[in-house]
Formats: structure tokens, sequence, C-alpha cells
């Protein structure tokens, strides 16, 4: 086969092109966000879903992990590890908006409440040069995303929230992880909890407010909820879900430390 000028111009162009594409890749090989500083600072203070937030606002590897959010392009982080980018960023962001205004007693105070949660509309979160609030953050960009376990993993900063995890989320195990905080949310029972003989349930007002999330291919939010109780109250639920009259809880919004 013989090749002209232009065409072997066109195959140099090509190569080099290529080469450069595999250089870029070499030098950012998964562009995946390091999230070892945040489980640092979980570990040492959150216990039990409590969290030490003065600890927090005295720890130098915070504002430093904050840094690293602020620095990444979301559109970068490949799709394995977005939604795990997502939540920690979601939750870590409510962690620094209460520490720019502690201590306060509530994220959630007569003005938000007034204004339908100012606190959680109010774009304070730059990523990339891009402003986002949390209410941004949660509603137009990690509930699409389709997995309503993001509820067992979203804390905004209250005491009915779930509890928030001791580490931070990874994309290569983040299903277990959510599996883990909704067998631990359930197992709460001032924030769900079954009373078979009465035929009463209370849920937590999440189900409420994103019914539509848990309600999916033709599945209740019954359906969703018995695969994180144990056996036994897992089958009672199912047993007698035509019958039971469901309520909700009361949502604490006074801060979870």
């Amino acid at each position: 086969m013989k090749f002209n000028k232009s065409s072997r111009s066109l195959l140099f162009a090509l190569a080099l092109l290529a080469a450069r594409v595999n250089l870029l890749a070499a030098a950012e090989p998964n562009n995946v966000p390091d999230h070892s500083l945040f489980t640092q600072v979980l570990r040492d203070h959150v216990k039990a879903g409590a969290v030490n937030y003065k600890a927090i606002k005295a720890d130098a590897r915070f504002p430093q992990y904050i840094a690293m959010l602020q620095k990444t392009n979301p559109e970068t982080v490949p799709e394995q590890h977005r939604l795990a980018f997502w939540i920690n960023a979601y939750n870590a962001f409510t962690i620094q908006y209460v520490l720019n205004k502690y201590p306060l007693k509530s994220l959630m105070n007569k003005l938000s409440y007034a204004t339908g949660g100012g606190t959680f509309k109010t774009k304070f979160i730059e990523l990339n040069g891009k402003k986002y609030s949390l209410n941004d953050i949660e509603n137009d960009i990690i509930r699409p995303m389709g997995d309503p376990r993001i509820h067992f993993a979203l804390v905004c900063g209250a005491k009915s929230c779930p509890p928030l995890r001791s580490e931070a989320y990874e994309g290569e195990r983040i299903g277990e992880q959510m599996d883990e905080q909704g067998r631990l949310f359930f197992s709460q029972a001032d924030k769900n909890r079954f009373d078979f003989e009465k035929k009463e349930i209370y849920l937590s007002k999440i189900f409420d407010w994103f019914k539509d999330d848990f309600r999916k291919d033709g599945k209740t939010e019954l359906d969703f909820i018995s695969r994180y109780l144990p056996e036994e109250q897992a089958r009672k639920l199912l047993a007698n879900a035509a019958t039971l009259k469901v309520k909700h809880t009361e949502y604490d919004w006074d801060l979870n430390e």
C-alpha cells in the first residue's frame, strides 16, 4: 500500500495525538479524589453519629480536605467514584457550614423554616469555580442518580438525620457502606420503630418527604425498608403491609453533636 505525503502527515498527526492522550492519562491515571483526610477527621471526631464540631474546627486536616474538594472538577471524577464524591462533598460542606456559624443550636432556624429551608438553599459551596447549595447537590445532582440509599448517607446536621458515618464514602464499596447505614438507621427507634401488635409503624419523615424515591418498579417503600430489617421483623412488615398504619416520627432539627 502506498501513502502520499498528505496521508503520511495525517498518520503522523494522529500518532502524536494518541501519544498526547496516553501521556495525559499517565499523568492523571484515574482522577479519583482522595478522601483519606476526611476519613481521618471523621474517625477521630464522630462517635456513634454524634459530631464533635468544636474538635473538627481545631483540626487542620479538615480545611485541607475542603480545599481538595474545591479544586476538584466533578466532571472528571470517574463514574464509579462520582456518587461517593458528591455524598462526601454534601456531608463535608454541611460540617463546614456549621463551623462557619458555630456555636449554634440548629441549621433549621425560624428563618430557614420561613424561607423553605434557606440554609440549604444558600450557595456557599464552590467546586472548580462553580457555586452550589446543599439543596443543589442533593436534589439536582445526587437524587437524579437514582439510588434511594443515598438517604441513609446524606447527613444534614440534625439529630434525626441518619447517623454520620465515621469514615468517608469510597467508590469501590459505596454500596456496602450505604447498606450498612440503612441497617443502622432502622435500628434506631427514635427514627424508625415498628409496633406490629398495634399494626402501627413510625417512619422517619424522610420517607414522607422523598417517598417517590422509594417507590420504584411497582414496589412500595415498605418493600424497600424490609431489606434493612432483621429477618423476622422484615417478614412481619411485608405480611402486614396492607393493614399497617404508617405514621412519621417527629424530626428533631437540633444539631447532631
